[in-house]
């Protein structure tokens, strides 16, 4: 419990610092950086105090107002390095969920972090059926790559994180992102069928949402 609430307050500082150095170069004002630590004093009280509520709030903001664009983004491969898609099947309904996620892959396998741990749509769509799919740049292009994903609660997802931001700010972005907005983190375990082929070309993702 203490490493994941460190980490929550490490992401915190460095949003605010972002905040400062916005102030110092005059980009924006000093009751913009307030407003931020007011906000993110408040996000902290309440991932201590109500996890449920806080992954329920964010989970209906990024399914109806970030995810959509960043899905449709995704699909047609506009999206920067440090992006994927992750399709799952739905337990109920057995059709394709996907929801984006960012770019850590190591060799065969795609880390993520998801934010709300089990109670994130896609993890319990992953315990159901453990069949994915991954949507990721491969040299200049986006293709999927099918994997098998299983869920690690005994890993550390904050050393994972740490382990694949290093000497990359896109996947040190995404990780501070997730810290901020997640209630319970958890490590998800995709292994790539027909890595080798992908290997050579591009990595792929950690990190996540609901």
């Amino acid at each position: 419990m203490v490493r994941p609430v460190m980490a929550l307050l490490v992401a915190s500082v460095i949003v605010v610092a972002i905040q400062l150095a916005e102030v110092a170069f005059g980009w924006s004002g000093r009751t913009t950086v307030w407003s931020y630590v007011a906000v993110l004093a408040m996000n902290i009280v309440v991932t201590l105090a109500f996890p449920a509520g806080k992954a329920r709030v964010v989970r209906f903001v990024q399914r109806w107002l970030i995810n959509p664009p960043v899905r449709l983004l995704l699909h047609l491969g506009l999206m920067p390095l440090g992006y994927a898609l992750l399709e799952t099947t739905g337990r109920r309904s057995g059709k394709p969920r996907r929801t984006p996620v960012g770019n850590g892959r190591q060799g065969s396998v795609f880390w993520i972090v998801a934010e709300h741990g089990p109670r994130a749509g896609y993890v319990r769509n992953i315990t159901r059926d453990p069949r994915v799919r991954v949507r990721m740049r491969v040299g200049l292009r986006f293709r999927w790559v099918d994997g098998i994903a299983s869920v690690h609660p005994e890993l550390d997802p904050v050393a994972l994180q740490l382990r694949l931001s290093r000497w990359h700010p896109l996947r040190a972005f995404n990780a501070v992102q997730v810290q901020v907005l997640g209630s319970s983190l958890l490590v998800v375990h995709v292994e790539l069928a027909g890595a080798g082929e992908a290997n050579a070309k591009e990595p792929v993702g950690v990190s996540a949402e609901s």
